[in-house]
């Protein structure tokens, strides 16, 4: 058995570099007022030892812990299933790695996890947090104020003042304006009868979308909307609904690309020609989904993983973290343009 090598001190880098250890504490933890000769001595000292701070001295002194929390209020089959949420990641994790922070992953099943979160928060172990998917009954906004983390939102929040919500800092994209485009294009190709596969109406995002095609389609047939949930399967269902209640429809807006999908496969089923028969959109623009599917999927692109980076750039600033902006950035919504992506099936 080996002697495992003592790890170097943050004194053995001081008589390396010839400078105290205030001097070597003030460099590694990114303080001010070291000259920059003695800046590159202690840099040199650290490398040529291997010298890795303690995480949790350096939290003492700087009151940071380098690490923020991602907030997905979704259960992990659904996380895990939806690329929406790997692009996001990406974006975020791209954002926080280039800025040396850690990202702690927390998903919510039920309401056992939302006071688990709200617990973990509370406790310190992070900086700030990024949370998404909320839902309006989500008692995570309240949880998130209590616990005194600041936060950033992926999507425009959907509670009242009471909560915090005039002052929320959150990034979105034109869901409303986008879902108009779509509907447009298909009233634009002579349809008459389009059809609207929405998204759980309990999130601001697929409210925003069913808004934006009732500002085209105003006096559509209210049976020419059918509520879904993002999800492929349920893309089906609502298509299946659809059909039966009005099997002479020329067109579909589905307010999610899985949605689409799912509708595609019902109207193959059916005998419907896309797009001679019925015309599909979708929301999104998930290329892996899109490019992949039977026909290839109009849609509206929104920039996911941009999203997710501009949400930990503004935490990031908000924690007056070194190159981003100054900190405490200005609280508001960031909204983010999409564009229609035209393919083959409208």
């Amino acid at each position: 058995m080996t002697d495992t090598a003592p790890r170097p001190t943050l004194e053995a880098v001081a008589a390396r570099a010839g400078v105290s250890r205030a001097t070597v504490s003030r460099v590694v933890n990114g303080g001010d007022g070291v000259r920059e000769p003695l800046v590159a001595r202690v840099r040199r000292a650290v490398e040529e030892l291997g010298y890795v701070p303690n995480q949790a001295a350096r939290s003492l002194v700087t009151r940071r812990h380098d690490a923020v929390a991602v907030v997905i209020a979704e259960p992990e089959t659904r996380v895990f299933a939806d690329p929406f949420f790997a692009l996001q990641l990406r974006g975020i994790s791209k954002e926080l790695t280039a800025h040396d922070n850690q990202l702690v992953l927390l998903l919510t099943e039920g309401r056992d996890d939302h006071a688990r979160v709200g617990r973990y928060l509370a406790g310190g172990h992070v900086d700030g947090a990024l949370v998404f998917s909320l839902h309006l009954d989500d008692p995570l906004p309240g949880l998130i104020r209590h616990a005194g983390v600041p936060t950033v939102f992926g999507g425009r929040p959907g509670w009242g003042e009471g909560e915090g919500g005039s002052g929320a800092v959150y990034v979105d994209s034109d869901n409303r304006g986008g879902a108009r485009e779509a509907v447009r294009h298909l009233v634009g190709l002579g349809r008459t009868r389009i059809a609207h596969i929405t998204g759980p109406l309990d999130q601001t995002s697929a409210a925003d979308r069913l808004d934006g095609f009732r500002d085209v389609m105003g006096d559509a047939d209210p049976w020419l909307v059918a509520e879904s949930d993002f999800t492929p399967g349920g893309g089906e269902r609502a298509m299946r609904v659809l059909l039966d209640r009005c099997p002479d429809l020329d067109g579909v807006f589905a307010a999610n690309d899985l949605s689409a999908v799912g509708a595609l496969r019902v109207l193959r089923e059916r005998g419907l020609r896309v797009p001679e028969d019925v015309a599909v959109i979708g929301f999104d623009d998930m290329v892996a989904v899109a490019e992949q599917a039977e026909p290839p999927l109009s849609t509206v692109r929104q920039d996911i993983e941009e999203m997710g980076r501009l949400m930990a750039r503004l935490l990031l600033e908000r924690l007056g973290h070194r190159g981003t902006q100054d900190g405490g950035g200005t609280a508001g919504g960031v909204v983010l343009p999409t564009t229609l992506v035209r393919r083959a099936s409208a």
